[in-house]
């Protein structure tokens, strides 16, 4: 009995974090724009860590951050739907990661490049695609998320390069010579004044190859295929729409595609 009044207590609570997580009224949106910021600042402190860290501030940065990392995980761990489907999603896994290396900076810093792939995150909020909307760039969705996940993956391949091959030259340098190699790989210019040495080097300029030619080929795609909005057919499931249909090119079922004005 006393296990079920907690959890009708707690109940309101869950609500009001699905309803802020994921609603789209005043409060909601304000409070995934503030998120969004927050993580944009969390972002802005993780690119300047190698600059940052010999100063006696940045432990304290340091923890502020695990901190919030680690009540931003337990919030969203409430406001999920269940347990597995929170464990189930990428950035969950990633925040943790993350929130070990802020705990242990000493012992896990040559892991820190993984903090990059919280930009990620910032694109997947819904205040995002409402932004876009409002910018009259609803359409252009798939091109911002296709050019994130490249920049994503560039700054993590720059991070790893320059943690496991420059880490012993200045950061500044280190790290636009790790930049510059994982561009120039990804881009398969190959000029060779930067090399990686031996089989682990080789074997990570292939794999850098393979999975950022495929990110330019779909932010490529992306660019030059005819606008599109994502509405899915009540009938077929059909996702994909030109902005101005009216019915289904599946099975010609009468679509009614919000306009912008409706967002």
């Amino acid at each position: 009995m006393a296990s079920q009044t907690e959890g009708n207590r707690t109940k309101p609570f869950r609500q009001r974090l699905v309803r802020l997580y994921y609603g789209r009224d005043t409060a909601a949106i304000r409070f995934q724009f503030m998120l969004m910021v927050i993580d944009i600042a969390i972002i802005g402190f993780f690119l300047a860590g190698p600059y940052l860290r010999d100063r006696p501030s940045y432990l304290i940065f340091d923890y502020m951050i695990a901190a919030w990392i680690a009540l931003e995980l337990i919030a969203q761990w409430s406001a999920s739907w269940s347990t597995r489907r929170f464990l189930m999603r990428p950035m969950t896994w990633i925040d943790i990661f993350v929130l070990c290396t802020l705990l242990f900076p000493y012992w896990l810093y040559n892991f820190a490049f993984l903090r990059v792939a919280r930009i990620w995150a910032v694109v997947q909020r819904p205040v995002f695609g409402l932004m876009l909307a409002r910018l009259g760039l609803k359409e252009r969705v798939d091109v911002f998320k296709a050019f994130v996940n490249l920049i994503v993956f560039l700054l993590l391949v720059s991070g790893f390069v320059y943690t496991f091959f420059f880490y012993r030259e200045d950061p500044g340098t280190g790290f636009v010579d790790a930049l510059y190699f994982t561009v120039a790989t990804v881009t398969t210019t190959g000029f060779g004044d930067i090399t990686l040495p031996g089989t682990f080097g080789k074997l990570t300029s292939i794999v850098t190859m393979i999975i950022g030619i495929s990110l330019f080929v779909r932010l490529a795609q992306a660019i030059v295929r005819p606008n599109k909005v994502t509405f899915p057919c009540p009938k077929c499931g059909l996702r994909r729409h030109d902005v101005d249909a009216v019915h289904c090119k599946a099975c010609g079922h009468v679509l009614n595609i919000p306009d912008d004005g409706a967002v």
